[in-house]
């Protein structure tokens, strides 16, 4: 794989202040594709040095210009579509299918909705006798995950570009290699030197001095409760501006009535996808009494067609998990589930027959699963799904909302306003209606310990705009 020995800062790419590499290894084999450099907190220095010049050009740009610029972004990725997924199906593990319709065409997607929000959206309005401005916050400290490179990059760096901000892009030590792909695509945007910067590095090193550098304005981070809550505590302590999207445990309701076939193998797929590791995967199925034992059998079923495979193959459905501390501690939760009582109709912790090498993880449906369960509460990210039994409706609402979390969630019924009343109930920020479409301009974040604000769409955007009102 193609990989720059340098980060992108200041409109270039030039070597970083360290002199150590990070190795990027395929999970399906453990071979190492690429090295990256390990930022330091002085390549960081450098990087929100420039931003900060970069700002007061880029945030005074008119927004149709802005607009220009990300319409060019979209185009310079689209130009790459085909790279972008066999960049992320080799350092994610993904298979390509995936990778193309998600992992590449969802970011582009996505990068051309800023680009019409950019042109359109109201920074200025009449409130009586005010005149209310939406100004950019400034410098933005993007910290991305490894499970959606591309798309959380663009969740970020798109809607800070469009509200006149400037970045610095710390991505996952994972899958960094998209992340210069995106680099590159800025670039051949011509966006100017210094509004958006790229260094690789470690999280407690890279990631750590772009969370406390006191030139940074605002940190947007996605990943685990545990390391928001640091960055959260660290924000704080400099009155800085945080967005956190975390962790999820979410409820997939199935209520009596629905359509239990369906509801079940969208549900599995669901879970399955990308391996398991989806913040908002419905990975507690809970079903009504009366059907229970059905939706285990037709979950088993369901499971049985994800058979772990090549990711470069167009049939696979199922690759590894991304690294060997993800596969251990998935495996880990499923020996835990098993020590407390549920049991194992699909899968197991043992590796899939043949892939002895890689991280690869037997996709797993787990019955007779209780509320309290550790499998119930705390987030596996991996292919592993719990099936809950509940006595009623109110009953399903206090199973479902009986986590820390509250990021997603879905309901299934055979009477609309009937699943629409169930989903008002829920402390989740999103819900999928009968198997509702993804909504790339819908808000999408979390209640609760899933996090701080939102993302995606024109709430997306408010996320990096500040307001002023003048008097008249």
């Amino acid at each position: 794989m193609k990989a720059h020995d340098g980060m992108y800062i200041d409109g270039d790419w030039r070597p970083s202040a360290g002199t150590t590499a990070i190795e990027v290894v395929n999970p399906a084999d453990e071979q190492v594709i690429a090295q990256v450099p390990a930022g330091t907190a002085q390549d960081v220095d450098s990087a929100v040095a420039a931003a900060r010049a970069a700002f007061p050009g880029w945030a005074a740009t008119p927004p149709a210009e802005r607009a220009a610029r990300l319409t060019a972004l979209r185009d310079a990725l689209a130009s790459r579509r085909d790279e972008i997924a066999e960049t992320v199906t080799a350092e994610l593990g993904s298979p390509i299918g995936f990778s193309q319709k998600v992992h590449a065409d969802l970011p582009i997607a996505v990068a051309g909705s800023y680009a019409e929000l950019a042109a359109s959206y109201a920074f200025e309005e009449k409130v009586g006798n005010s005149t209310v401005l939406h100004e950019p916050v400034g410098v933005v400290g993007a910290i991305t995950p490894w499970n959606y490179p591309l798309h959380q990059i663009v969740a970020k760096v798109a809607p800070a570009l469009a509200a006149g901000c400037t970045v610095v892009l710390k991505p996952a030590e994972d899958t960094p290699l998209v992340a210069q792909l995106f680099a590159e695509a800025a670039h051949e945007a011509g966006l100017p030197a210094g509004v958006f910067n790229l260094v690789t590095g470690l999280g407690p090193v890279a990631g750590q001095a772009l969370a406390e550098h006191d030139g940074v304005d605002l940190v947007s981070f996605t990943g685990s409760t545990a390391v928001g809550r640091r960055i959260g505590a660290v924000a704080g302590g400099a009155v800085k501006r945080v967005a956190l999207e975390l962790g999820g445990k979410s409820a997939n309701v199935i209520l009596p009535g629905a359509d239990l076939i369906r509801a079940v193998k969208v549900g599995v797929a669901n879970v399955f996808a990308n391996s398991g590791q989806t913040c908002s995967a419905w990975t507690r199925m809970l079903v009504d009494a009366a059907r229970y034992d059905e939706a285990v059998a037709l979950a088993q079923q369901a499971a049985a067609k994800y058979v772990p495979g090549d990711p470069g193959a167009a049939e696979s459905r199922l690759g590894p998990v991304v690294s060997a501390k993800q596969r251990d501690r998935v495996r880990g939760y499923i020996e835990r589930g098993t020590a407390e009582g549920a049991r194992v109709v699909a899968g197991g912790p043992d590796a899939p027959d043949g892939r002895e090498r890689g991280y690869w993880i037997r996709p797993t449906v787990f019955a007779d699963v209780t509320p309290e369960m550790t499998i119930a509460q705390e987030e596996i990210f991996g292919p592993v799904i719990t099936i809950l039994k509940y006595e009623d409706e109110d009953d399903a609402v206090r199973i479902a909302n009986g986590t820390v979390y509250g990021l997603a969630g879905a309901v299934w019924s055979e009477d609309e306003d009937e699943a629409v009343a169930f989903a008002r109930r829920l402390d989740t920020g999103q819900v999928d209606i009968n198997g509702g479409r993804f909504n790339p301009l819908a808000p999408f974040g979390g209640y609760k310990q899933s996090g701080v604000g939102r993302e995606l769409g024109a709430h997306g955007l408010t996320e990096y705009l500040q307001t002023k009102s003048l008097q008249f």
